[in-house]
């Protein structure tokens, strides 16, 4: 039975260590904030951090976030006010919602390497997330916003 710390939280998860991150995390613990999107790691909607980087949690296996840490859109900031999720409200980024929190942990990992990111280096972090409703510019200018916010 692998065990994973999610959202500081030690879990005993009863289910095969192949199963997909994504599952674990919303059928068996029931967060379901991390989205199902592609179901092969190209669209990002299920981002989450283990031990600090992004990954996308619809191709990481139960067994390889075994004794890693797991944090999920609920637990980077459970009262909402992380620097991203504040900018990200400010901005009026999200419009239909549902690629907004791989979104939103894709580049909270990204400031959290590069606190001052440039254009390039947001495009470049951000080219594996996609938005259907093409809020990119927003979302671009949020993290812009947020690297204000932290630095």
């Amino acid at each position: 039975m692998p065990e994973i710390q999610i959202n500081g939280v030690r879990q005993d998860v009863a289910a095969d260590p192949q199963m997909p991150l994504l599952w674990a995390i919303r059928d068996i613990l029931g967060m379901t904030g991390t989205k199902f999107g592609c179901g092969i790691g190209a669209c990002g909607a299920c981002t989450v951090h283990m031990d600090g980087n992004a990954v996308r949690s619809c191709i990481t296996s139960l067994g390889d976030a075994a004794g890693r840490e797991i944090v999920t859109i609920e637990g980077l900031s459970p009262s909402g006010t992380h620097p991203v999720q504040r900018a990200w409200e400010a901005n009026n980024v999200p419009q239909c919602g549902y690629c907004q929190p791989g979104q939103i942990m894709q580049a909270a990992a990204l400031l959290r390497e590069t606190p001052k990111p440039t254009d390039q280096q947001i495009i470049d972090a951000m080219s594996g997330n996609i938005c259907r409703c093409g809020t990119y510019l927003r979302i671009r200018a949020a993290i812009k916003s947020a690297a204000e916010i932290t630095g």
